[in-house]
Parts: C-alpha cells; structure tokens; sequence
C-alpha cells in the first residue's frame, strides 16, 4: 500500500477525494501528492464540459456540505410549484421539472436556472414562448419540453383551450404555450371559415312510397364557438345529424311528383329547418342544395315511359293544330278564288310559276288557259 498518492486534474476538470469510500474533498486543477497512510484513497474526476453533476454523493453535499455546494456547484432545488429553465453560456438547454435537484459544475460552463412559479398561472409569458420556438430551430434541441403544450394557431382559426375538463377560453391566431404540470390541458383546433358538410347515400321514401336517394350539400360557419363546445360535444356530428333530419322532413311528406315539379322546395324547408335549429348554438347554416336525386331502377323506366306518352301526346296536339289551321287557310283561300276570278287567276299563274321551276322544258297548245286542264306536255 502506497503512502503517499500522486495525481493530476487536468484544467477542464474537477475531482472528487473519497477517503475510504467517503467524502473528503473537492479537488481543482493541478497536481496533488495525496497522503494515504493507513486509508484507501479514491480519486473520481469529471469533465466540466458535462456541468450536470450526476454522482450519489449529490443528496449528502446538498445535505451535509453546504459550502462545498455554494462553492463549487450551481445548486438547483425547486418545490412542487416550480419550473427551471437552464441555460449553458445564456443558451437555453433544458425544462426542468417541479421537484427537481441537481448540481451543476461552476467552472467551463456558466450555468443558470431561472425559476418560475406554476401559481402564476399556467400560460408562458410571450418572450418565452418566442423563445422556446426560435430554439426548436437550434441544431441542439431543448430537454424536457414533454411539459409544456405549444401550440400554433394559423390564422382564419381559433382554439379552443381546455383546462382540467373546464373549457377556459378562446385563442386567436398565434403562438401559446402553457405549463402541463399538475393540470391537463387540452386545445382543440376550430376552422372560422367558412366550412362544408357532404350528406351522401340518404335513402329517404316519399309520401307516395317512392324509394330516393339524395345527396345534400351544406356550407356552415361558427357564430359562438364558445357557446356551441359549450353544448355540444360534436358541433360537427350535430350539424351532420340534424341535416339528415331536415332532409326526412322534407321528402317523407311529400309525393315525388311535388319533389320533381318542385325541386327547390327540399333546399326551403332544410334551410327553415336548420334556422330554428342551430341558432341556439352558436351555428349559421349559409347555404344548402340537393346535388342529386337518384331514382330506382323501374322508377327510371316508368319515369321515361311517362315523359315519352307526354311528348308523344303534345306532338299529336301540335300535328292536328297544324292540319286545322292549314285547312282553315285553304277553305278561306277557296272562298276569296270562288267570287273573284282575278285572285283565281293569279293563283293559277302562280302554280304555273312553281312547276316550271322543276321543268327544263314545256311545251303548250291551245294557250295559256289549256294548261290547268291538261294540255301541256312537258319535255
């Protein structure tokens, strides 16, 4: 067993002395002539770059040796209602959170703890939520974000923020973060703007038992988000929900030959129905339209049958308007002819006039007045 022990500790680092295995002193830099004597002496050293001092001697220095802690260490001890936030050379590095106790190296690095009280309330001051965003874009991200809740709201939304199951307030565009420890918090996204809802496949019977299927179409805003998260757990599903019944009130009582001749009444009576019952919570339907109303199989058919028999009917009535008019004006033509030879004449002429028009060549005897009786022979 040697003496007397010589070591070294280099300038960027500390070292502990353990005498029998128990604490002796704090060793700086430079070279030591150690006497043992009848002891085991153990030197630990540790690198100053590494300030966090990690050893199971940290509990009884905090404990037991005060003025090595003040002189050596940077001490942190925070209670159940506090946050540090550690910075290496005014760098933010780490969230520590409540109830912690460390001890950090004095020396190469400067270290510092800033603490916060979590009764302040539970959201970050604004310099510190810039902060803790400008340093996500860092190559060295920041420990213990885990307790924290960032959240960014774009803008033409709003959030909802949420507080031990409590709602607490609204959140306009912009960057929050608030403090997790000992309370859960939650925020929910809500889109301003304004929003579409598709009901699609809605298989709905007419009062003439006729078997639909419509598609529905609706654009909707929040008017009072507060007030609608307040009531309902889904704004969305009630919304989605109570489309579908609209759109059953406006089929159900009502045959299919309103529903064709009419096709914006479905569009009326969701839009009235929807008035009454968003507006209580905080909802403003905007527009709303049937995209399409699809028929069954054999109703197409039937359907197609009856729309030709209607065409086929108003095409016989056009016809027979047609033929009476035009006997009508041949009876009026007969009765000016017969009591006045001129007009009969120049009829005549003017037949004469459209056959020669297909004729290349006409050969007449006996005069003009043979013509209408049949002598005229065409080459």
């Amino acid at each position: 067993m040697k003496l007397i022990q010589r070591t070294t500790v280099k300038k960027n680092e500390r070292a502990l002395l353990l005498r029998n295995g128990s604490f002796d002193r704090v060793l700086q830099s430079g070279t030591y002539w150690l006497f043992a004597g009848m002891d085991q002496l153990r030197v630990e050293t540790f690198a100053l770059e590494q300030p966090a001092f990690t050893h199971g001697l940290a509990d009884y220095l905090m404990a037991q040796e005060p003025a090595v802690v003040a002189a050596e260490f940077v001490q942190v001890n925070l209670s159940e209602q506090q946050v540090g936030l550690r910075t290496e050379n005014g760098v933010l590095v780490e969230v520590l959170p409540p109830g912690t106790r460390r001890l950090y190296w004095k020396g190469l690095v400067e270290v510092s703890v800033q603490v916060i009280d979590l009764e302040a309330g539970p959201e970050l001051p604004a310099a510190l939520v810039a902060r803790l965003t400008h340093t996500q874009l860092r190559q060295r991200s920041v420990t213990g974000l885990t307790g924290v809740l960032q959240v960014q709201v774009p803008e033409g939304q709003c959030a909802l923020l949420t507080i031990d199951g409590k709602v607490d307030r609204l959140l306009s565009a912009g960057a929050y973060a608030f403090w997790r420890y000992g309370r859960t918090i939650a925020v929910e996204l809500v889109d301003l703007r304004l929003q579409t809802v598709e009901v699609s496949g809605q298989d709905i019977m007419t009062r003439d038992k006729v078997s639909l299927r419509l598609n529905l179409s609706a654009t909707f805003r929040y008017t009072d988000v507060l007030r609608a998260f307040a009531q309902l757990q889904k704004p969305a599903d009630h919304l989605y929900r109570e489309l579908q019944f609209a759109l059953r009130a406006a089929v159900g009582t009502r045959t299919l030959d309103e529903l064709l001749e009419n096709k914006t009444v479905i569009d009326d009576v969701v839009t009235a129905h929807m008035a009454a019952k968003l507006q209580p919570f905080g909802m403003q339907l905007e527009s709303v339209g049937v995209k399409d109303i699809v028929l069954p199989g054999e109703m197409k058919t039937i359907l197609t049958q009856v729309v030709q028999a209607e065409k086929q009917a108003q095409a016989n009535v056009i016809r027979r308007r047609e033929e009476t008019a035009a006997t009508r004006s041949l009876l009026n033509t007969a009765k000016v002819m017969e009591d006045n030879p001129v007009a009969l004449r120049m009829k005549e002429l003017e037949t004469l006039e459209r056959v020669a028009e297909r004729i290349d060549k006409i050969s007449v005897f006996g005069g003009l007045d043979q013509v209408l009786n049949g002598l005229v022979k065409m080459r």
